[in-house]
């Protein structure tokens, strides 16, 4: 990296706004400045609403209307970016500058292939013909470890996990060689080992290559893995920057080190998770204990025996062919899989991408019909072997957060409405004033403000419409929830929040939770017992300290070792 060097990109005392109805104008980000010399790759870090994506979608050129650049410059390679254009002269997206957005599923046209969307970009700014662009596709699916690269390219976006959908918008952006790559939360949907993987391509990119890389993330354990710079943002503004190991061993400010300090640990399971400041207090806090209180009514007593049990779970997926009377492809996804969950005790379930741990969660929810063997919830079979139809309590007895929170909020509604449905439907308020007095208890218990009930799930961050999610599923006061990845878009301090809150209702109400996961430092301090799974296979099972003390199947010790944690910074391990 050549310090003198032209920087990839050079953002100076910029200043966004978004002007609101009534005629003010929300500051969204403020004085912000930062610069980024080839080769090397700047953290952007901080809460949910930081301004972190908004500086990186201004670079980018997508700030939407009606947000503006106020003030302020920005330079990409050294060339002026025109606020009114959106775009520098010279500059194309896609082909100088790559991104990789937080929300992959949004991010892929579930219309074309894979290998159709991978050639698209290369074909258009690189002119390489069909068959050129076909096997640099190929290559790029190798890169960044995609199983069986050669089938996933005549798939479709909604036929891959959460984990291999991130993999392909991060073969994407790269497949132009971009001079800078903005990367938005690009490692929330991986697993650590995949994980890996991307991190050390990204570094690799960086170092061989000299692409810059502008990281937006809230993984404290990634910029300690990767990052050259770190900036951490609040509330718009920039509150410290400076080297990886200068700001994450000795912050100065004091929300810096609150921020730092709420890492969840991976060597040691605590009471509870540490929360940044007095937040968790007031009406949020207020707000958990009436939730608490009607749970807690709601609840007659704790049953002793498993409140749900899985039995030599099967679950196959077949694809068509791709010509009329051609055959299909045939793919177990879940295989020979057999695990109980206690009343009141919190299971997690890991694993890699793909492995199948999405699938079982789906399964449990009655989103998805198992090819073989059963699932019970006390006693009563729910899927496969004697199923019966779900109806009335039992639907509401089990409720899901789902991993994404953009495509599990329907965009059409108000928030409102949206947390009200499940109150309505199931009658628990007596009528729509005390439903909408429930709604506005259940915004402030995750964290946000009553006024979040009158606007639409576009208004809201990624990590904003997560919380809103974990909302809409406590709103049916539930017996078991099915977590898959509910903490993957949140950022520490509001992850710290919304798991001291499930933590509450389990201890009042005996709530029994199904966590899926693939951040292990949050299954370390939820969790009573783990299952770790393999391609659709359960490969180690045991209580929580007993596994990640001393785990015995060796993929287990494999995906403890590669979890990122603040004890390893890069530049310390350079040195070492």
């Amino acid at each position: 990296m050549n310090a003198h060097s032209t920087p990839v990109l050079a953002i100076d005392s910029l200043r966004v706004e978004y002007p609101l109805a009534n005629g003010s104008v929300f500051t969204a980000v403020e004085n912000a400045s930062l610069v980024i010399q080839p080769g090397e790759i700047h953290a952007l870090v901080g809460e949910s609403g930081a301004g972190k994506t908004t500086i990186g979608n201004t670079v980018m050129g997508l700030l939407e209307k009606p947000g503006r650049i106020a003030s302020g410059s920005i330079r990409i390679d050294g060339k002026a970016f025109d606020a009114t254009k959106g775009s520098a002269a010279g500059i194309v997206l896609g082909r100088d500058v790559g991104a990789i957005f937080q929300d992959p599923m949004t991010s892929l046209n579930p219309l074309f292939t894979i290998e159709d969307q991978l050639m698209e970009a290369m074909r258009f700014h690189l002119k390489l013909d069909k068959a050129a662009a076909s096997a640099r596709a190929l290559e790029l699916l190798e890169s960044v470890g995609i199983p069986e690269p050669r089938r996933r390219l005549k798939a479709y976006p909604h036929q891959l996990s959460g984990g291999q959908r991130q993999r392909v918008v991060i073969a994407a952006a790269l497949s132009c060689n971009p001079k800078l790559v903005v990367a938005d939360e690009p490692t929330t949907a991986l697993d650590v080992s995949v994980q890996s993987q991307i991190l050390k391509l990204l570094r690799d990119l960086a170092d061989s290559r000299g692409i810059g890389i502008l990281l937006v993330t809230h993984n404290m354990g990634v910029v300690a893995q990767i990052a050259d710079r770190v900036t951490i943002m609040h509330r718009g503004k920039v509150i410290e920057t400076g080297s990886t190991q200068e700001v994450l061993r000795h912050p100065k400010a004091t929300y810096a080190r609150a921020l730092i300090g709420a890492v969840p640990r991976i060597d040691q399971r605590l009471d509870r998770f540490p929360v940044l400041g007095d937040e968790g207090k007031g009406r949020a806090e207020e707000a958990r204990a009436e939730l608490r209180a009607k749970a807690e009514r709601q609840e007659a007593g704790v049953d002793e025996a498993p409140i749900l049990s899985v039995e030599n779970l099967c679950v196959d997926y077949t694809t068509s062919g791709w010509l009329p009377g051609s055959a299909g492809h045939r793919f177990r996804a879940v295989d020979g899989v057999s695990f109980s969950v206690r009343s009141g005790e919190v299971f997690g379930l890991v694993g890699e991408s793909g492995c199948g741990k999405t699938t079982i969660a789906n399964v449990v929810s009655g989103l998805v019909r198992p090819t073989a063997g059963r699932v019970t919830y006390r006693g009563q079979s729910i899927a496969g072997e004697g199923a019966t139809h779900r109806v009335g309590p039992l639907r509401q007895a089990i409720q899901m957060i789902f991993q994404d929170p953009y495509s599990s909020l329907n965009s059409r509604m108000r928030i409102g409405s949206i947390l009200s449905e499940p109150i309505l439907f199931y009658r628990l308020a007596g009528s729509r004033a005390e439903a909408e007095s429930d709604v506005a208890r259940l915004i402030e218990a995750v964290g946000l403000e009553v006024d979040a009930a009158q606007r639409f799930p576009h208004a809201f961050s990624g990590g904003q419409r997560q919380r809103l999610s974990i909302a809409r599923a406590l709103g049916a006061r539930p017996k078991l929830i099915v977590c898959d990845e509910p903490t993957s878009s949140l950022d520490v301090s509001v992850q710290a929040q919304i798991l001291n809150l499930l933590k509450d209702l389990r201890d009042a109400t005996g709530l029994t939770l199904l966590l899926i996961s693939h951040d292990l430092a949050v299954v370390r301090q939820m969790c009573d017992r783990v299952a770790v799974m393999r391609q659709g296979q359960i490969v180690e099972q045991a209580e929580s300290e007993t596994l990640f003390e001393n785990p015995q199947h060796p993929y287990t010790q494999e995906l403890l070792s590669l979890v990122p944690t603040l004890d390893r910074i890069r530049g310390e391990t350079q040195a070492a």
